[in-house]
């Protein structure tokens, strides 16, 4: 295994991720943001950032799988989210749950951060997704 994910004893409790993420490997990925757009460019859920958020985490998954990894690999999942308030909890919480178990996705989720943008390099873009892991 490359990744092991813990929570020290201390660190705040529940979450539904871990707070650390400690890699084994020679192979870094470092992933650029993954946005709502098609593999021909096109704009994928917009106006729906339940949507945007499982399309960002498939596009995610396809570069992992193209680097030979899996989200069992992954050591932070970093998200810039539009206008970000806790009103939209629920709409991120149900974007993760729509791809959950199809992703085989972590549980708890390996770090992720979670940070408030005014806006994304595009009108249409709700959500951002920056992705590292590690192989052996």
């Amino acid at each position: 295994m490359t990744v092991e994910l813990i929570t020290p004893e201390g660190m705040f409790q529940p979450v539904p991720y871990h707070h650390v993420a400690i890699g084994t490997g020679s192979r870094l990925i470092q992933m650029a943001g993954q946005v709502a757009r098609d593999g021909a460019g096109g704009h994928v859920a917009t106006g729906d950032l339940a949507g945007q958020i499982a399309h960002v985490l498939r596009s995610a998954g396809r570069g992992l799988a193209g680097a030979g990894a899996t989200f069992a690999d992954v050591t932070r999942l970093r998200f810039y989210i539009v206008d970000w308030s806790p009103a939209k909890s629920a709409a991120f919480g149900a974007g993760l749950a729509a791809v959950a178990a199809e992703l085989a996705l972590p549980e708890p989720l390996p770090p992720i951060t979670l940070i408030g943008v005014q806006a994304l390099f595009e009108p249409d873009a709700l959500v951002e997704l920056e992705v590292d892991a590690v192989l052996a």
